[in-house]
């Protein structure tokens, strides 16, 4: 029987899984627990008008008014890529996306009609997902943090014929906040010549590893991670991300990735601003302390709620149904606390969760608080 409109968002709202934007979350009154401005940048005036003081808006450029390929003025992305270079050193080269969506979307189905087999976690981002759907490409799926099944559904596709592997992770996954194993990764990927792996740190980069610059930064193996995706609008408070790979990678991202080759880029003063606070980000290191802290005082909190949480700039607080979840959610804006639920199919069905997302600009006695809230609002009934 088909479905109609109607009758689809009928069937969204009986599941409790039908979405609105929220409404304007800038009341004060509300500790924002949603936000993934993990360094406090976004929040910070200061920065704001240390940029402003430095820009000379008498000749910036608003709109790039064309693709990358077609507008005629490149220095401000160029200024982006080269600083990105100077930090990621090790050769790579950096090309920069209008989103995190665009750039995993473009660089996974450029690969469209090669001899390529993807083996993607688990729980990697949709963008990964509809990437590898436009690729094309036969593809498996390993179970989270599995690397054993990794290895197995590797030899699978070798069996098959398949001469190139590309490995898909998250570093920091979004919606748990646990990790990648970068370096048993890197090992897997050594044994399958040919094989190219590909990090996801949109949830690392400012927040992860030396100077912030990730969990592959943090290895002893970046040298063998074919690709890394970083992005700018999250815990560097921009817009836009980037991808760190090799020279000739690089080149056949330009020539490959739709997302990048169609789409009208950022405005350039988006590439000054992220080019601004990339630098800041990297000398926040007693921000990312104080975030590790929280991470820490959080996880004791939702443990103490009936969670399992790992500590961590991401955790969530399981509920196992869209009703519950926001219900929840509700309650604790009524405390004063701003916490989004995340339902099917962002996350399996029967993990839905409230999500708390964790900034450098909070401080312990909020995280206290909120212990207080979630002893208020949650019953004896123990969660899923």
């Amino acid at each position: 029987m088909n479905q109609t409109i109607d009758d689809i968002l009928d069937g969204l709202r009986e599941r409790g899984n039908l979405r609105e934007i929220p409404a304007d979350g800038s009341s004060e009154s509300l500790v924002d627990f949603t936000s993934n401005d993990y360094l406090g940048i976004g929040a910070d005036p200061r920065l704001q008008d240390e940029f402003l003081a430095s820009v000379d808006f008498s000749r910036m450029q608003f709109t790039a008014s064309a693709s990358r390929l077609l507008a005629r003025s490149q220095s401000a992305f160029g200024l982006l890529e080269r600083t990105l270079e100077e930090a990621y050193g090790h050769g790579r080269k950096a090309l920069t996306f209008n989103s995190g969506y665009h750039a995993n979307t473009g660089l996974i189905s450029s690969f469209a009609g090669t001899s390529t087999y993807i083996l993607a976690d688990k729980l990697v981002h949709a963008s990964i997902i509809d990437g590898i759907r436009l690729s094309g490409l036969p593809f498996d799926r390993f179970r989270h943090n599995d690397t054993a099944h990794l290895v197995r559904l590797a030899e699978k596709a070798r069996s098959r014929g398949y001469d190139m592997l590309l490995i898909v992770v998250e570093s920091v996954y979004s919606m748990d906040g646990d990790r990648a194993d970068i370096t048993a990764l890197t090992d897997i990927k050594k044994r399958y010549p040919g094989a190219l792996l590909y990090v996801d740190e949109a949830h690392g980069v400012g927040v992860e590893g030396p100077a912030g610059l990730g969990l592959c930064a943090a290895s002893d193996c970046i040298d063998d991670v074919d690709i890394i995706v970083g992005t700018l609008g999250k815990a560097l408070a921009s817009s836009g991300a980037f991808a760190i790979l090799s020279d000739s990678l690089r080149s056949f991202m330009v020539n490959r990735a739709r997302s990048f080759i169609f789409s009208t880029a950022l405005p350039p003063v988006c590439a000054l601003w992220s080019r601004f606070t990339f630098t800041k980000a990297m000398e926040m290191d007693s921000a990312r302390a104080h975030l590790r802290m929280l991470g820490h005082k959080l996880a004791a909190v939702l443990t103490e709620a009936g969670g399992h949480p790992e500590a961590s700039h991401i955790q969530p607080l399981i509920t196992g149904d869209p009703h519950s979840a926001v219900a929840l959610s509700r309650a604790l804006k009524a405390q004063g606390f701003d916490v989004l639920p995340i339902r099917t199919p962002t996350v399996p069905p029967g993990t839905d969760r409230l999500r708390f997302s964790l900034s450098a600009a909070l401080d312990a006695a909020t995280v206290d608080s909120l212990a207080g809230a979630l002893h208020t609002v949650i019953t004896d009934k123990p969660l899923n």
